[in-house]
């Protein structure tokens, strides 16, 4: 990968989480397979029916309990480097148990935010006098300001998504599907270097009108209005986050007209995010005109959310969000408005610097003829 791994995951941060721990008053972190897991250790865990689990406890040594016969990737992986006891079990042991051996009574644990409840469930009755916690009570303020090597992944995701979004107009062609559109567009995530693809909405004509729309076997008509939303991950683990909004031919003139008031929305929002001010002012500020100019019952979403090594993060660009924003701190920025016969979306991912702000995205955002 482009990031440098030691800088993504360092090993400072295992004690940075310990202390954070011990300040939440909790006796332990307990974490699986996902996000969670990746952020503090880099290691990128398969979720299993068997038990991977990262106990960070308040006072002691963290240890990782791994099936046996995923020691070995679990040793190649950063978290190979971190200098973690590694505990294994084979077929017939209790993993549970094991965890609860080691770590002793504790009053509270926090799980991992994404733990299925088949482990949530099994920790219970391993510990059942203990409290149980979200995992991002300790966490999330950790990972929502990105260190520089965070921000400099995110940029290289979305500098990736960008180049994807320079092809588009090619695919946007009446007559194919938005699904063979689709298809394209997700091979093209792929070889412009993510990992995986995480999504690809083609909402073309009405379906633009449909924020989470996706695909579907709809053909592509000479003037129609398309919202190409895409993402993925990359090897780095860091994810990327895009819309534009294309016509094919000639676009309806009411159209034109909301475009031009979202693509003015859009760049006040950007322009409102600094250090210091909240959250829900950034949505503000793309809202504000938006209802100015008759639209506001058609931005049907919150302004943004954050991004990182989820998709869809802290901290949410939303009203009643009071989260002071801070340098570091990643989301897009994304208004919509969507009447009805057709829809709109703009969106940039967005990270507040010590004097404002930067986009990670730098495709046009002027409506794209094709």
């Amino acid at each position: 990968m482009s990031s440098d791994v030691t800088a993504l995951y360092p090993a400072g941060r295992l004690r940075v989480v310990a202390d954070a721990v011990r300040k939440a008053g909790l006796g332990a972190l307990l974490l699986t397979p996902g996000p969670d897991l990746r952020y503090v250790t880099g290691y990128d865990a398969k979720q299993l029916e068997r038990l991977t689990c990262l106990a960070i406890p308040a006072e002691g040594d963290p240890f990782l309990v791994v099936p046996l016969l995923e020691l070995p990737a679990a040793q190649a992986s950063p978290a190979g480097g971190l200098g973690v006891e590694m505990l294994t079990w084979g077929e017939t042991t209790d993993p549970f148990g094991m965890v609860k051996d080691r770590l002793g009574p504790v009053e509270s644990v926090g799980l991992s935010d994404r733990m299925w409840a088949l482990n949530v469930f099994r920790f219970r009755d391993a510990f059942p006098r203990t409290e149980q916690v979200l995992a991002s009570a300790v966490l999330s303020r950790l990972r929502m300001r990105k260190s520089a090597a965070e921000v400099h992944a995110l940029r290289e995701a979305g500098a990736a998504i960008d180049r994807v979004h320079a092809r588009v107009p090619e695919w946007l062609k009446p007559g194919l599907t938005e699904r063979a559109v689709g298809a394209r567009i997700a091979e093209a995530i792929l070889a412009e270097g993510h990992a995986q693809v995480d999504f690809v909405i083609v909402g073309s004509g009405p379906n633009a009108a449909s924020p989470h729309h996706e695909v579907s076997d709809r053909v592509l008509l000479d003037g129609d209005v398309v919202v190409v939303d895409i993402g993925g991950t990359m090897p780095s683990g860091y994810c990327s986050d895009c819309t534009r909004t294309y016509a094919i031919g000639t676009p309806p003139a009411e159209f034109v007209t909301y475009y031009e008031v979202l693509h003015q929305a859009q760049q006040a929002a950007c322009e409102a995010a600094r250090p210091g001010v909240s959250a829900e002012s950034v949505d503000y500020a793309a809202r504000e005109i938006i209802a100015a100019a008759g639209y506001g019952e058609w931005f049907v979403h919150r302004t943004g959310h954050g991004i990182g090594l989820e998709s869809h993060e802290d901290p949410y660009i939303v009203a009643g969000n009071g989260t002071k924003l801070e340098p570091g701190m990643a989301f897009s920025v994304e208004p919509g408005i969507y009447p009805g016969p057709h829809g709109a979306r703009i969106e940039d991912i967005v990270v507040c610097t010590e004097t404002g702000y930067e986009r990670l995205n730098n495709a046009a955002r002027e409506l794209v003829i094709v």
